[in-house]
Protein backbone atom coordinates (compact mmCIF):
# COMPACT_ATOMS: atom_id res chain seq x y z
CA UNK A 1 0.00 0.00 0.00
CA UNK A 2 1.22 3.45 -0.88
CA UNK A 3 2.51 5.71 1.88
CA UNK A 4 0.91 9.02 2.78
CA UNK A 5 3.75 10.82 0.99
CA UNK A 6 3.10 8.77 -2.15
CA UNK A 7 -0.62 9.54 -2.03
CA UNK A 8 0.21 13.23 -1.74
CA UNK A 9 2.59 13.01 -4.68
CA UNK A 10 -0.04 11.06 -6.62
CA UNK A 11 -2.47 13.95 -6.10
CA UNK A 12 0.09 16.05 -8.04
CA UNK A 13 0.40 19.07 -5.73
CA UNK A 14 2.22 21.01 -8.48
CA UNK A 15 -1.16 21.31 -10.23
CA UNK A 16 -3.01 22.78 -7.22
CA UNK A 17 -2.37 26.40 -8.33
CA UNK A 18 -4.61 25.56 -11.30
CA UNK A 19 -7.48 25.29 -8.79
CA UNK A 20 -6.50 28.10 -6.40
CA UNK A 21 -5.59 30.80 -8.94
CA UNK A 22 -9.00 31.04 -10.71
CA UNK A 23 -10.83 31.39 -7.40
CA UNK A 24 -8.47 34.14 -6.21
CA UNK A 25 -8.87 36.01 -9.49
CA UNK A 26 -12.64 35.52 -9.28
CA UNK A 27 -12.67 36.91 -5.76
CA UNK A 28 -10.96 40.07 -6.97
CA UNK A 29 -13.44 40.45 -9.81
CA UNK A 30 -16.35 39.87 -7.39
CA UNK A 31 -14.92 42.49 -5.02
CA UNK A 32 -14.66 44.91 -7.93
CA UNK A 33 -18.43 44.40 -8.36
CA UNK A 34 -18.85 45.02 -4.60
CA UNK A 35 -20.18 41.49 -4.14
CA UNK A 36 -17.38 39.57 -2.41
CA UNK A 37 -18.54 36.79 -0.07
CA UNK A 38 -15.75 35.04 1.81
CA UNK A 39 -17.68 31.88 2.60
CA UNK A 40 -18.97 31.48 -0.95
CA UNK A 41 -15.41 31.99 -2.19
CA UNK A 42 -14.25 29.29 0.24
CA UNK A 43 -16.89 26.90 -1.08
CA UNK A 44 -15.80 27.64 -4.65
CA UNK A 45 -12.18 26.96 -3.66
CA UNK A 46 -13.07 23.62 -2.08
CA UNK A 47 -14.99 22.62 -5.21
CA UNK A 48 -12.02 23.51 -7.43
CA UNK A 49 -9.53 21.66 -5.20
CA UNK A 50 -11.74 18.56 -5.05
CA UNK A 51 -12.08 18.58 -8.82
CA UNK A 52 -8.38 18.84 -9.53
CA UNK A 53 -7.47 16.13 -7.01
CA UNK A 54 -10.23 13.99 -8.49
CA UNK A 55 -9.04 14.45 -12.06
CA UNK A 56 -5.45 13.73 -11.05
CA UNK A 57 -6.35 10.45 -9.34
CA UNK A 58 -8.71 9.57 -12.20
CA UNK A 59 -5.90 10.24 -14.66
CA UNK A 60 -3.55 8.09 -12.57
CA UNK A 61 -6.09 5.24 -12.56
CA UNK A 62 -7.07 5.39 -16.24
CA UNK A 63 -3.53 5.79 -17.58
CA UNK A 64 -2.32 3.12 -15.18
CA UNK A 65 -4.77 0.43 -16.27
CA UNK A 66 -4.11 1.28 -19.93
CA UNK A 67 -0.36 0.93 -19.45
CA UNK A 68 0.29 4.53 -20.50
CA UNK A 69 2.44 5.16 -17.40
CA UNK A 70 4.62 2.05 -17.70
CA UNK A 71 7.55 4.12 -18.98
CA UNK A 72 6.75 7.35 -17.13
CA UNK A 73 9.35 10.15 -17.02
CA UNK A 74 7.54 12.52 -14.65
CA UNK A 75 6.51 12.32 -10.97
CA UNK A 76 5.20 9.14 -9.35
CA UNK A 77 1.99 7.57 -10.58
CA UNK A 78 0.35 5.27 -8.04
CA UNK A 79 -1.08 2.66 -10.39
CA UNK A 80 1.67 2.74 -13.01
CA UNK A 81 4.39 2.29 -10.39
CA UNK A 82 2.50 -0.41 -8.52
CA UNK A 83 2.47 1.68 -5.33
CA UNK A 84 -1.31 1.32 -4.94
CA UNK A 85 -3.97 -1.03 -6.37
CA UNK A 86 -5.95 0.39 -9.28
CA UNK A 87 -9.28 -0.05 -7.48
CA UNK A 88 -8.02 1.95 -4.49
CA UNK A 89 -6.91 4.85 -6.71
CA UNK A 90 -10.26 4.66 -8.50
CA UNK A 91 -12.04 4.92 -5.14
CA UNK A 92 -9.93 7.96 -4.24
CA UNK A 93 -10.80 9.61 -7.56
CA UNK A 94 -14.52 8.95 -7.19
CA UNK A 95 -14.47 10.19 -3.58
CA UNK A 96 -12.83 13.47 -4.58
CA UNK A 97 -15.24 13.96 -7.50
CA UNK A 98 -18.21 13.16 -5.26
CA UNK A 99 -16.97 15.73 -2.75
CA UNK A 100 -16.78 18.30 -5.55
CA UNK A 101 -20.35 17.44 -6.52
CA UNK A 102 -21.72 17.78 -2.99
CA UNK A 103 -19.87 21.03 -2.30
CA UNK A 104 -20.99 22.37 -5.67
CA UNK A 105 -24.59 21.48 -4.86
CA UNK A 106 -24.34 23.45 -1.61
CA UNK A 107 -22.91 26.44 -3.49
CA UNK A 108 -25.69 26.28 -6.08
CA UNK A 109 -28.34 26.02 -3.36
CA UNK A 110 -27.12 29.07 -1.44
CA UNK A 111 -26.74 31.11 -4.62
CA UNK A 112 -30.17 30.12 -5.92
CA UNK A 113 -28.75 29.68 -9.44
CA UNK A 114 -29.99 26.14 -10.12
CA UNK A 115 -28.96 26.20 -13.77
CA UNK A 116 -25.39 26.00 -12.50
CA UNK A 117 -26.05 22.32 -11.74
CA UNK A 118 -25.54 21.66 -15.45
CA UNK A 119 -22.15 23.39 -15.32
CA UNK A 120 -21.18 21.39 -12.25
CA UNK A 121 -22.17 18.13 -13.92
CA UNK A 122 -20.11 19.08 -16.97
CA UNK A 123 -17.09 19.78 -14.76
CA UNK A 124 -17.32 16.39 -13.04
CA UNK A 125 -17.86 14.59 -16.35
CA UNK A 126 -14.95 16.49 -17.88
CA UNK A 127 -12.72 15.41 -15.00
CA UNK A 128 -13.54 11.74 -15.50
CA UNK A 129 -13.58 11.51 -19.30
CA UNK A 130 -10.27 13.36 -19.67
CA UNK A 131 -8.53 9.98 -19.61
CA UNK A 132 -11.44 7.74 -18.56
CA UNK A 133 -14.02 5.90 -20.63
CA UNK A 134 -13.60 4.18 -23.98
CA UNK A 135 -12.79 7.36 -25.90
CA UNK A 136 -10.97 9.78 -23.54
CA UNK A 137 -10.72 13.24 -25.01
CA UNK A 138 -7.28 13.75 -23.44
CA UNK A 139 -6.03 11.13 -25.90
CA UNK A 140 -7.42 13.14 -28.82
CA UNK A 141 -5.63 16.43 -28.22
CA UNK A 142 -8.47 18.17 -26.38
CA UNK A 143 -6.98 18.27 -22.89
CA UNK A 144 -5.80 21.87 -23.19
CA UNK A 145 -9.22 23.01 -24.36
CA UNK A 146 -10.87 21.39 -21.33
CA UNK A 147 -8.37 22.99 -18.95
CA UNK A 148 -9.07 26.41 -20.46
CA UNK A 149 -12.83 25.89 -20.17
CA UNK A 150 -13.00 24.31 -16.71
CA UNK A 151 -10.08 25.89 -14.83
CA UNK A 152 -10.22 29.18 -16.70
CA UNK A 153 -13.67 30.25 -17.85
CA UNK A 154 -15.85 28.09 -15.58
CA UNK A 155 -13.77 28.48 -12.41
CA UNK A 156 -13.24 32.24 -12.59
CA UNK A 157 -16.61 33.25 -13.98
CA UNK A 158 -18.41 30.73 -11.75
CA UNK A 159 -16.70 32.16 -8.67
CA UNK A 160 -17.85 35.64 -9.66
CA UNK A 161 -21.37 34.64 -10.67
CA UNK A 162 -22.30 32.79 -7.46
CA UNK A 163 -21.44 35.98 -5.56
CA UNK A 164 -22.49 38.82 -7.85
CA UNK A 165 -25.21 37.17 -9.96
CA UNK A 166 -23.44 38.55 -13.02
CA UNK A 167 -19.99 38.79 -14.56
CA UNK A 168 -17.95 41.72 -15.84
CA UNK A 169 -15.48 42.25 -18.66
CA UNK A 170 -12.75 42.32 -16.01
CA UNK A 171 -13.85 38.87 -14.84
CA UNK A 172 -13.76 37.59 -18.42
CA UNK A 173 -10.24 38.99 -18.85
CA UNK A 174 -9.13 37.21 -15.68
CA UNK A 175 -10.75 33.98 -16.87
CA UNK A 176 -8.89 34.07 -20.19
CA UNK A 177 -5.58 34.94 -18.52
CA UNK A 178 -5.80 32.20 -15.88
CA UNK A 179 -7.06 29.74 -18.48
CA UNK A 180 -4.03 30.41 -20.68
CA UNK A 181 -1.58 29.90 -17.82
CA UNK A 182 -3.42 26.77 -16.74
CA UNK A 183 -3.13 25.50 -20.30
CA UNK A 184 0.58 26.33 -20.23
CA UNK A 185 1.05 24.00 -17.25
CA UNK A 186 -0.52 21.13 -19.18
CA UNK A 187 1.38 22.00 -22.35
CA UNK A 188 4.67 21.79 -20.44
CA UNK A 189 3.60 18.44 -18.98
CA UNK A 190 2.68 17.07 -22.40
CA UNK A 191 5.84 18.47 -24.00
CA UNK A 192 7.84 16.36 -21.56
CA UNK A 193 5.76 13.28 -22.38
CA UNK A 194 5.79 13.51 -26.20
CA UNK A 195 8.12 10.50 -26.72
CA UNK A 196 6.28 8.15 -24.34
CA UNK A 197 2.82 9.34 -25.41
CA UNK A 198 3.66 8.60 -29.04
CA UNK A 199 4.71 5.08 -28.12
CA UNK A 200 1.41 4.26 -26.40
CA UNK A 201 -0.82 6.07 -28.92
CA UNK A 202 -1.80 8.96 -26.65
CA UNK A 203 -2.32 11.74 -29.20
CA UNK A 204 -2.12 14.87 -27.07
CA UNK A 205 -2.03 18.34 -28.59
CA UNK A 206 1.74 18.31 -28.00
CA UNK A 207 2.04 15.14 -30.07
CA UNK A 208 -0.02 16.77 -32.84
CA UNK A 209 1.99 20.02 -32.80
CA UNK A 210 5.38 18.36 -32.44
CA UNK A 211 8.14 19.53 -30.15
CA UNK A 212 8.88 22.83 -31.89
CA UNK A 213 5.22 23.78 -32.24
CA UNK A 214 4.51 22.90 -28.62
CA UNK A 215 7.35 25.08 -27.38
CA UNK A 216 6.04 28.01 -29.41
CA UNK A 217 2.52 27.41 -28.12
CA UNK A 218 3.76 27.51 -24.52
CA UNK A 219 5.46 30.87 -25.14
CA UNK A 220 2.27 32.33 -26.62
CA UNK A 221 0.20 31.12 -23.66
CA UNK A 222 2.73 32.63 -21.25
CA UNK A 223 2.47 36.02 -22.98
CA UNK A 224 -1.34 36.35 -23.21
CA UNK A 225 -2.01 37.13 -19.50
CA UNK A 226 0.33 40.11 -19.58
CA UNK A 227 -1.36 41.53 -22.66
CA UNK A 228 -4.61 41.25 -20.68
CA UNK A 229 -2.91 42.96 -17.73
CA UNK A 230 -2.19 45.99 -19.92
CA UNK A 231 -5.81 46.06 -21.07
CA UNK A 232 -7.06 45.89 -17.47
CA UNK A 233 -4.64 48.64 -16.46
CA UNK A 234 -6.28 51.08 -18.87
CA UNK A 235 -9.43 51.05 -16.71
CA UNK A 236 -7.78 50.08 -13.42
CA UNK A 237 -4.19 51.39 -13.24
CA UNK A 238 -3.40 49.30 -10.15
CA UNK A 239 -3.81 46.17 -12.29
CA UNK A 240 -0.39 46.88 -13.79
CA UNK A 241 0.93 45.09 -10.69
CA UNK A 242 0.10 41.85 -12.49
CA UNK A 243 3.18 42.41 -14.66
CA UNK A 244 5.33 41.56 -11.63
CA UNK A 245 4.34 37.93 -12.06
CA UNK A 246 6.29 37.88 -15.32
CA UNK A 247 9.50 37.60 -13.29
CA UNK A 248 8.42 34.14 -12.13
CA UNK A 249 7.95 33.03 -15.72
CA UNK A 250 11.51 33.87 -16.79
CA UNK A 251 13.04 30.52 -15.65
CA UNK A 252 10.35 28.26 -17.20
CA UNK A 253 10.30 30.29 -20.43
CA UNK A 254 14.08 29.96 -20.70
CA UNK A 255 13.86 26.23 -20.04
CA UNK A 256 11.18 25.64 -22.67
CA UNK A 257 12.74 27.98 -25.26
CA UNK A 258 16.16 26.46 -24.59
CA UNK A 259 15.08 23.01 -25.77
CA UNK A 260 15.06 21.17 -22.43
CA UNK A 261 13.62 17.64 -22.47
CA UNK A 262 12.55 14.93 -20.06
CA UNK A 263 13.03 15.54 -16.36
CA UNK A 264 14.48 19.00 -16.97
CA UNK A 265 10.93 20.10 -17.85
CA UNK A 266 9.41 19.01 -14.51
CA UNK A 267 10.22 22.33 -12.72
CA UNK A 268 8.45 24.18 -15.54
CA UNK A 269 5.09 22.90 -14.26
CA UNK A 270 5.79 24.17 -10.75
CA UNK A 271 7.17 27.54 -11.86
CA UNK A 272 4.35 28.18 -14.33
CA UNK A 273 1.82 27.33 -11.61
CA UNK A 274 3.46 29.75 -9.17
CA UNK A 275 3.46 32.49 -11.82
CA UNK A 276 -0.26 31.88 -12.41
CA UNK A 277 -0.91 32.07 -8.68
CA UNK A 278 1.09 35.31 -8.37
CA UNK A 279 -0.76 36.85 -11.34
CA UNK A 280 -4.13 35.95 -9.77
CA UNK A 281 -3.16 37.38 -6.37
CA UNK A 282 -1.77 40.62 -7.78
CA UNK A 283 -4.55 41.18 -10.28
CA UNK A 284 -7.30 40.12 -7.89
CA UNK A 285 -5.99 42.49 -5.23
CA UNK A 286 -5.77 45.32 -7.76
CA UNK A 287 -9.40 44.80 -8.86
CA UNK A 288 -10.55 44.64 -5.24
CA UNK A 289 -8.66 47.88 -4.54
CA UNK A 290 -10.44 49.50 -7.50
CA UNK A 291 -13.89 48.65 -6.07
Amino acid sequence: MATVAEWIEGARPRTLPNAVAPVLAGMGAAAQLDALSWWRSLLALLVALSLIVGVNYANDYSDGVRGTDDQRVGPLRLVGSGAAPARTVLAAALTALAAAGVLGLVLVAVSGQWWLLALGAACVAGAWFYTGGTRPYGYAGLGEVSVFVFFGLAAVLGTVYVQAGRVSWEALGCAVAVGCLSMAVLVANNLRDIPTDREVGKVTLAVRLGERGTRRFYLVLAAVPFAITLALAVAHPAAVAGLLAAALLVPPVRTVAGGARGRRLIPVLRDTGFAMLAWAVLTGAALAFAA
